[in-house]
């Protein structure tokens, strides 16, 4: 498996990457949060469909078609002045600590059952409502 460093390089490539493809093509440049939301559902649907069929390769390539995706939303926010990447990935971090109490906190938990649980406590404080 590739050290930190190598996925750190790895990351930085896609980013630069898209930044010379919102800059140079004609398609990515025109592209909003909303004309993308249609592909990227596609994307999760293809993701979903090779989880299912317990396709590794399949599974890898769709996890960087979502991931692009993210990067590209991103990219977007950026230059909306709204959020940036590193926004992104720190407000998913915050959360996974506040959500983990039981390993970055004081909460004690014998299983995985109380584990999630405890999620789910949370979630309902935070009054997250899910589309499904």
């Amino acid at each position: 498996m590739n050290s930190i460093q190598d996925k750190l390089k790895a990351f930085d490539r896609l980013l630069t990457i898209m930044d010379e493809l919102r800059a140079q093509c004609p398609w990515d440049k025109k592209q909003t949060l909303e004309s993308l939301r249609t592909l990227t559902l596609e994307e999760v649907y293809e993701l979903a469909d090779a989880i299912l069929k317990d396709d590794l390769p399949e599974i890898k390539k769709e996890l960087g078609d979502i991931l692009l995706h993210i990067v590209f939303y991103s990219k977007i926010g950026e230059e909306k002045e709204a959020f940036d990447i590193a926004d992104v990935i720190n407000a998913l971090c915050d959360k996974l600590v506040f959500r983990h109490p039981h390993v970055y906190g004081e909460v004690k938990v014998s299983n995985e059952r109380e584990v999630a649980d405890n999620w789910e406590a949370i979630k309902l404080k935070e009054k997250t409502k899910r589309v499904w």
